[in-house]
């Protein structure tokens, strides 16, 4: 094994351990320049995961990796998981199952939605879900501006045709 970078991992507590100390079905990240990568150890020192957009915009399929080439020279670890549908065995069963799928979509396949259907059984990005959330207020506020203006222009137009007909005035 690399030594380095990948000669040590953090859990979820942020205790340093080992990367020998990974057990298989581990789901770890490890952070890139916008979002954090996601995988699934599954022993032997490989990592399976969404490829995606790894390798600049040509998009990848599921794949088994060494650490050092999930992490990039990245830091790397453990993700807390909050009760697992599966145990490990079967966490690792369902990600080997996959390898090779090419399916990647950044908002709804993605490393991410990968992992957290291989462990709690369940496709979802809580990152994705973090950015539609943040791009929503935005977009709730242009909404609002827009009904607004709607309601201004429906009024000026009510008013201004109700002050010419008063006037004997027809536009």
């Amino acid at each position: 094994m690399n030594s380095g970078k990948h000669s040590e991992v953090r859990d979820p507590d942020g205790h340093r351990w080992p990367v020998t100390a990974l057990r298989p079905g581990a789901h770890v990240v490890s952070p890139r320049a916008c979002y954090t990568h996601h995988g699934i150890y599954v022993g032997g020192g490989r990592v399976v995961h969404y490829r995606g957009l790894e390798r600049g915009l040509r998009v990848g399929s599921v794949e088994a990796v060494s650490i050092e080439r999930f992490a990039r020279g990245r830091p790397l670890r453990i993700l807390a998981e909050a009760a697992p549908h599966f145990d490990p065995t079967e966490i690792v069963q369902r990600a080997m199952s996959r390898i090779g799928e090419d399916s990647y979509h950044v908002l709804t396949n993605n490393c991410e939605h990968f992992c957290q259907w291989c462990v709690h059984a369940e496709q979802r990005s809580y990152q994705v879900d973090s950015l539609l959330h943040c791009m929503s207020s935005p977009l709730r506020l242009v909404r609002g501006i827009q009904d607004r203006a709607t309601h201004v222009r429906a009024l000026l137009t009510t008013g201004l045709s109700y002050l010419f007909s008063s006037r004997g005035f027809n536009p």
